[in-house]
């Protein structure tokens, strides 16, 4: 397969290039200046149709969020107009279309994992655009499946990971949120479970595989927790490694609101596409192994 990829220098592109030889698949990134997803629809389309997709996976969005807050129309640009164009351009090419989205769709209330059908409030702009992104991909293309996902982190890119062990390398402590809970993912992993699904896509009309999915990696943690067992990877490898210091969300200075719960359930995805991700504790060592080789990715984050 000829999968296109909106984007190319973001985790779930990089890392949908790299696993792209495992599944024998082409992918093939299209990102600026060919393509910005603020340009007109016709514009993008000429952009996707020169690389004569199968399929299209979109991976690019604004994902500042606490920046968001001051660009509310620069975020809604990009995340929900921009993501329109793309679907657009998919039903022109007659191709699937993966569009990837978020848990920030979801104000992070619930008691338990969130599930697709759960009702979506989100509490931030960018949460708000995504959402608007994912009505937008529906209203033009239903040849589309939409995959949310969470506390992504990978080689690759700013993420979490990166950003404890650049911290880890100046100072023996680090204050790590400890009340909010989610599902570290890797991003290598995800793109493992988008390729896969584009492959279900593009060989099969059934209408179940289309729609709303959840994509994380199994088991659940907490921001600290994570940072604890990045770090104890990191100590194995003689790598950079600190204690952690446990504080509440109210404790931590951001510019908006991230939701407690963060949990996303994914067994309609192991039902439909007969995808479930590892779990979160297992790809911890490669990625953070990676990173301690390559030091300066590490200070570039």
């Amino acid at each position: 397969m000829r999968i296109a990829v909106t984007g190319q220098e973001g985790q779930i592109a990089r890392s949908l290039i790299e696993r792209s030889t495992r599944w024998q698949h082409e992918v093939m990134p299209v990102a600026r200046p060919s393509l910005d997803l603020k340009a007109d629809t016709e514009t993008i389309l000429r952009s996707l149709a020169a690389v004569s997709p199968d399929a299209i996976i979109s991976a690019a969005a604004y994902t500042a969020v606490d920046r968001a807050e001051a660009e509310p129309n620069l975020a809604f640009a990009v995340n929900e107009c921009g993501a329109r164009a793309v679907a657009e351009a998919a039903r022109s090419l007659n191709v699937p279309l993966i569009h990837l989205s978020t848990d920030y769709v979801f104000d992070g209330s619930k008691a338990g994992p969130y599930v697709e059908t759960d009702a979506t409030n989100p509490i931030d702009v960018y949460g708000a655009s995504k959402l608007a992104g994912e009505k937008a991909v529906f209203d033009v293309h239903d040849n589309s499946a939409i995959v949310r996902t969470a506390w992504v982190y990978s080689p690759f890119s700013s993420n979490f990971a990166k950003t404890m062990l650049r911290l880890a390398a100046d100072r023996e402590e680090v204050a790590v949120v400890t009340d909010q809970r989610g599902n570290p993912t890797s991003a290598l992993d995800i793109a493992d479970g988008l390729l896969c699904i584009a492959e279900n896509l593009a060989s099969s009309d059934d209408v179940a595989q289309r729609g709303i999915f959840h994509m994380t990696a199994q088991g659940e943690a907490t921001w600290a927790e994570f940072a604890e067992t990045i770090f104890s990877a990191s100590a194995s490898l003689n790598g950079p490694t600190a204690q952690v210091r446990q504080i509440t969300t109210a404790e931590y200075p951001a510019a908006t609101q991230r939701p407690l719960n963060s949990r996303l359930d994914c067994s309609k995805l192991a039902r439909i596409h007969g995808i479930r991700l590892p779990e979160w504790r297992t790809s911890v060592p490669d990625i953070v192994r990676r990173l301690v080789r390559e030091p300066n990715s590490v200070r570039a984050s």
